[in-house]
């Protein structure tokens, strides 16, 4: 059955999830999923990797939402997944389900921009502070500068990044980024540092900041 006419189709998100339990894959996707379909996608859920390697799912959909620490990419599924970013398909995430996973798959590691290298043993308090040139962007727009209390996380990054929001380090002192977005060929890519625990995805600005970043990244 086709499309009402007059009625715009229906964007398609696809949440990929699992891996380490210790982050919540599915508790935490289960915070946004609603907030997806309200934004009029529609949602599919996958637990299972080999959902990277079905090329004619990821060319028709606009955004990945994936929350996947640690594991390991075939292949075929890495080249699936950055080929869809390439042509357009939206990636999206936080913490280690984005930067925490896959550290041998460069392509992948290339596409998202960063990787987990640190985080010191206790939770820190912190403040992470929105960069003024980019106060603007539709992620952070109205948002203000906030304090979490969590893990820390130190990573590799590059310049392509286009960093919404940092942190600095105390020891040794070194300014970090918290929120990025970057262009993958035509896909956008979203990434948030800050997401360890349900709690701190359920601090407000954390939330909102979050929310936007997975629509925005949507085709």
């Amino acid at each position: 059955m086709g499309e009402r006419p007059g009625r715009p189709a229906m964007r398609r998100a696809l949440v990929v999830r699992g891996g380490w339990e210790g982050h919540v894959p599915v508790e935490a996707t289960g915070l946004f999923v609603p907030e997806l379909a309200a934004a009029g996608f529609e949602v599919t859920v996958a637990d299972d990797l080999e959902v990277y390697a079905d090329g004619p799912l990821l060319a028709g959909t606009d955004l990945i939402v994936q929350c996947w620490t640690g594991g390991v990419l075939t292949a075929e599924q890495e080249a699936g997944l950055v080929s869809a970013v390439r042509a357009g398909t939206g990636f999206a995430g936080w913490h280690g389900g984005l930067v925490a996973t896959f550290d041998g798959s460069h392509d992948y590691l290339r596409m998202v921009g960063g990787l987990f290298l640190h985080h010191p043993a206790d939770f820190l308090t912190y403040d992470v502070v929105i960069d003024p040139a980019h106060a603007g962007h539709p992620i952070v727009a109205g948002l203000d500068d906030f304090t979490v209390e969590t893990e820390q996380y130190w990573m590799l990054t590059d310049a392509h990044n286009e960093v919404l929001a940092s942190t600095r380090f105390v020891s040794p002192e070194t300014p970090m980024p918290v929120v990025w977005t970057r262009r993958w060929g035509r896909g956008k890519v979203f990434f948030s540092a800050v997401g360890h625990r349900l709690e701190d995805l359920r601090h407000p600005t954390v939330y909102e900041l979050t929310r936007r970043g997975l629509i925005w990244a949507g085709r």
